[in-house]
């Protein structure tokens, strides 16, 4: 299906869902660790920011292609503030590509998962984007702007696992397979209910390094951080199943888009009139470049 296609569903089915509804993963995000910002700054457009002339946006920093963590400023990353670290990744194109449409200058907040959303209604960062999927349980806490990336799940193995020609979920049976904690794949994860399901883990890092060790035999991943990782790790691979196969997702739970502070309706308009204007080409041209740049694991 063509990106403008399928973002049009997603957006006719977001409008569907209150900013109140219930349902998602049922996972909890804890508070932030970061102390919220002094008070917020109006812009010369009149955009409330954590800090006048910034955008600073919360992340990982560590999901690669979509956001990781380097040591300089090359390829267009941006400061990871309070640290001489930079981030960069399709989230960081996206983001500099906004804020330069804002007039702002792109900083980020890095934070553990479960305190993304919080950072934003502490007032920590003026965004979330990091690879986040607006799905019903997070819009209870934080409005999404129109999506920005759309995916699909797969399952991550090695090469030359007996898992690795596996065409239906019923043949993961016995696999050790995990997935990301609080994320909807811990959810679909359970779909999977030939295999031996392994208890979530924080990062994508973490579980990377279980596949390689042998501790799991996959774990459920975006199609995007599958060839991320298949081109980072020798020897890994990913299984994406046939459409009359496939995992059962909701569409938002397949896009990627921006959280906002509930009631800054200024910011989450500005946000989404910068992402009218990037093309498709240009957001499959960023996320290729991002793939080839990613950190080598």
């Amino acid at each position: 299906m063509k990106l403008k296609k399928l973002m049009a569903t997603v957006l006719t089915l977001a409008l569907a869902v209150s900013v109140t509804a219930c349902g998602g993963n049922g996972a909890s995000e804890s508070a932030a660790t970061s102390e919220p910002a002094a008070s917020t700054a109006a812009t010369d457009g009149g955009l409330q920011t954590v800090e006048k002339g910034k955008l600073t946006i919360a992340m990982e920093a560590q999901y690669p292609p979509f956001n990781w963590t380097q040591v300089d400023d090359s390829n267009n990353a941006a400061p990871i503030k309070g640290t001489n670290t930079f981030a960069n990744g399709y989230d960081i194109q996206m983001a500099q590509l906004v804020a330069k449409e804002l007039g702002l200058e792109l900083q980020v907040v890095k934070l553990p998962w479960d305190s993304l959303s919080p950072a934003v209604q502490s007032g920590t960062a003026d965004l979330v984007m990091a690879g986040m999927s607006p799905t019903a349980e997070r819009r209870k806490t934080v409005n999404f702007s129109d999506p920005y990336y759309l995916s699909q799940l797969v399952v991550v193995v090695k090469e030359d696992s007996p898992y690795a020609q596996a065409k239906t979920k019923e043949d993961f049976k016995d696999a050790k397979v995990t997935a990301q904690v609080n994320t909807f794949h811990a959810t679909a994860l359970k779909q999977l209910t030939a295999a031996k399901i392994q208890d979530p883990m924080k990062d994508f890092s973490t579980m990377r390094e279980a596949l390689k060790s042998g501790i799991i035999d996959g774990y459920v991943s975006e199609k995007v951080e599958g060839l991320s990782a298949q081109n980072a790790i020798k020897g890994f691979t990913f299984v994406e199943f046939d459409e009359a196969n496939a995992f059962e997702t909701d569409p938002n739970d397949i896009a990627i888009a921006a959280a906002v502070k509930k009631g800054n309706d200024a910011l989450m308009e500005a946000v989404n009139n910068a992402l009218k204007k990037i093309s498709d080409e240009d957001r499959e041209a960023l996320m290729e470049k991002a793939i080839k740049e990613q950190p080598a694991a």
